[in-house]
């Protein structure tokens, strides 16, 4: 999971993401104006989904008022625009993420991470993918078998929700912090047949 440092300032964000892309990117210049997916792949790291594209962007921005926030997602290439109402996240409280959030959408979530240390303490199952030759098939393992697990918890109400991220990056702090990302199917039983809820693969926090 990657920490963000939300832009200060417009001139900030400009400077950061309007930067020319890569050297193979023949057809982006920085400080041309425009925002292309070169260029917000640059400064996020290679290997990002748009949707996850979109998440840094929306979380990166989150400290300039509503008019900053505009004028830089008006520089926006006409792509990106259309890429960011597709997946632009909600910011829900822990106590309405499974009444109203669906997976495979982005989310914005706030709490206290608390680090679930053993499988005895939590069970779930999550689907891989399994690639044999030019066959990709798919299997259930335990979630803690390929993620760090916390309970998300409200300091307010109590409400908790599980996220989780890739094992091996650094361990999220015991304090309340934001984090972003998307919600995926986690079952209750290595089983098809059985009972399924939420939780979010996290891609970033401020």
């Amino acid at each position: 999971m990657k920490k963000i440092t939300p832009f200060a300032s417009v001139t900030q964000a400009m400077k950061s993401l309007d930067n020319g892309g890569r050297f193979f990117n023949f057809f982006t210049e920085a400080n041309d104006g425009v925002i292309s997916g070169a260029e917000l792949s640059k400064a996020v790291g290679l290997g990002r989904s748009y949707q996850s594209l979109m998440l840094f962007l929306q979380m990166s921005l989150s400290k300039l008022d509503e008019f900053g926030q505009q004028k830089v997602l008006s520089k926006l290439n006409d792509k990106l625009k259309k890429k960011y109402q597709k997946f632009k996240a909600q910011e829900i409280p822990l106590s309405e993420v499974e009444s109203t959030a669906t997976v495979s959408s982005s989310v914005l979530l706030t709490g206290v991470p608390r680090l679930k240390e053993s499988k005895t303490e939590f069970s779930g199952f999550i689907y891989v993918p399994i690639q044999a030759g030019d066959v990709t098939s798919f299997m259930m393992v335990p979630i803690m078998d390929q993620y760090d697990v916390y309970d998300l918890t409200d300091e307010n109400s109590g409400e908790s929700f599980v996220i989780a991220h890739i094992k091996g990056k650094e361990k999220l702090p015991e304090k309340s912090i934001k984090v972003g990302g998307i919600l995926k199917e986690l079952k209750t039983k290595a089983e098809k047949e059985s009972g399924s809820t939420m939780y979010m693969d996290a891609a970033y926090h401020i």
